[in-house]
């Protein structure tokens, strides 16, 4: 297939260090590749990617003017060459897709990595796309008010987000005492005090990694809310971390807590954490119901009290199950099967 993929030009695909919708875009890319697809890109100028980019944007992408204008050269990239591709899957914003979604001759797949849908867009673009367009949510939560729109909410699948396999390495085990882990931004709704809280409950050590805002109202959250509890002993803060350091700190650690406050749509820092044998320990929000199965591959909790008991029990897991779990639904592979379905399905009821 002739394949055009689109993402916003924020960040070049692959990230250096945070990234996720870029990450997971630039192993889908590689795999279609190796598959001898033929993929074009739409994405940030400074993408390393081997295959034809498309380099757009208007740094530093804010204002409503500077968005309307990055809206413009994408949507007007993908009219002047609609013709060159069989499927368009765009991961970046649905208005982009508006001077291609009267041509029902082309499929188009919307992907949502996010959980806020903009339900009255989509339905406006299903009205103009009809059958040509459909939705891929990264996780069922996702889409879970569809029932709401019926058919005017258009078709849905889900296409969960996927690690690379091969860059991460199964600990078989882990030492006694070996620390837990919170690996992602450093702001409320990612629950990092509340991860503070259940280490600390639990009596154990907590690594906290990644990177977090220096002013704004999340800047004043971690110098309030997390700073003071760094202590260097029980509580740590390593900073971000890139694929090496995340791998090294995954594969050492009891659990990863992800304690998160918002409904996240996928979560994909679990999947690296069981890529590593890790099992996670996290609140019933967004994706994880989904993700994490209780007993196998980490813990879902309500609160804090049974997040610290549960602690207890990553003992009675299987390190290599929590491997395998992960192989076997959110690998490489499994991504590029489940992306060349949907869009095979597309091209085929074009």
């Amino acid at each position: 297939m002739r394949i055009a993929i689109t993402v916003d030009p924020y960040i070049p695909v692959p990230p250096t260090l945070y990234g996720g919708i870029e990450r997971v875009a630039d192993i889908a890319i590689r795999g279609l590749l190796a598959r001898g697809h033929d993929v074009t890109l739409f994405a940030h100028p400074e993408s390393r990617v081997d295959v034809a980019l498309v380099p757009y944007g208007a740094p530093p992408h804010d204002g409503a003017w500077i968005r309307m204008t990055e809206l413009w050269q994408l949507g007007s990239a993908l009219l002047s060459r609609r013709r060159e591709f069989d499927v368009v899957f765009n991961w970046g914003r649905l208005a982009a897709l508006l001077p291609i979604l009267p041509d029902r001759r082309l499929p188009k797949i919307q992907r949502y990595c996010r959980s806020l849908v903009p339900w009255k867009s989509v339905r406006r673009a299903v009205f103009l796309a009809g059958d040509s367009l459909s939705f891929a949510g990264a996780s069922d939560s996702v889409y879970d008010e569809l029932p709401r729109y019926g058919k005017s909410g258009g078709r849905w699948y889900t296409m969960y987000d996927a690690v690379e396999i091969s860059k991460y390495t199964l600990a078989p085990a882990v030492a006694s005492d070996a620390p837990l882990a919170f690996l992602g931004r450093l702001e409320r709704i990612k629950g990092a005090h509340t991860a503070i809280a259940i280490a600390r409950r639990a009596g154990r050590r907590l690594v906290l990694a990644g990177n977090h805002a220096t002013e704004g109202p999340e800047a004043a959250y971690f110098e309030r809310e997390i700073a003071p509890h760094i202590d260097g002993d029980q509580i740590m803060y390593v900073g971000p971390v890139d694929d090496e350091a995340k791998n090294r700190l995954l594969g050492s650690s009891a659990a990863l807590l992800f304690p998160i406050e918002w409904k996240e749509a996928f979560g994909i820092v679990m999947a690296e954490a069981m890529a590593c044998g890790t099992p996670v320990i996290a609140f019933p929000r967004g994706s994880v119901p989904e993700i994490v199965i209780d007993g196998v591959n980490g813990f879902v909790c309500r609160d804090v009290a049974s997040a610290a008991g549960a602690v207890a029990r990553v003992p009675t897991l299987d390190r290599a199950r929590v491997r395998a779990d992960c192989e076997r639904r959110f690998s490489d592979e499994v991504l590029v099967d489940r992306m060349l379905a949907i869009m095979s399905s597309a091209v085929a009821r074009a």
